[in-house]
């Protein structure tokens, strides 16, 4: 999904499937902020947020199959999106940076269940 919270950025969520060598699923959500230049958008912050419980799991596969839900896209459009864009020009990631981009994902992962 590609959503425009604020003129001059959009950003991508996009729900991502991979399996272990033991073949159990490994479910990832990855949100791309992207910021509008004179001929197009650069990509500014990119996320990949891979889920660490069962119930994060269960939230992004749900997701995957019956999309966004109106609080999920609050929480995407909210607290991940200014936890993003505080990265704008960020070389390296504070950890208090990382755990507060980790804890808006997880909360959008875990939305209505």
């Amino acid at each position: 999904m590609v959503f425009s919270p604020e003129a001059g950025y959009k950003f991508e969520v996009v729900v991502e499937k991979g399996c272990t060598p033991e073949n159990d699923p490994i479910w990832k959500l990855v949100f791309d902020l992207y910021k509008k230049k004179t001929d197009g958008f650069d990509q500014i912050v990119h996320v990949s947020f891979r889920a660490g419980t069962n119930q994060e799991s269960d939230g992004i596969k749900r997701m995957a199959l019956q999309g966004v839900s109106d609080d999920q896209a609050d929480l995407l459009t909210g607290p991940v999106y200014d936890a993003a864009k505080a990265l704008e020009g960020v070389a390296t990631p504070t950890p208090q940076h990382k755990e507060k981009i980790r804890t808006a994902m997880s909360k959008v992962a875990t939305a209505n269940l």
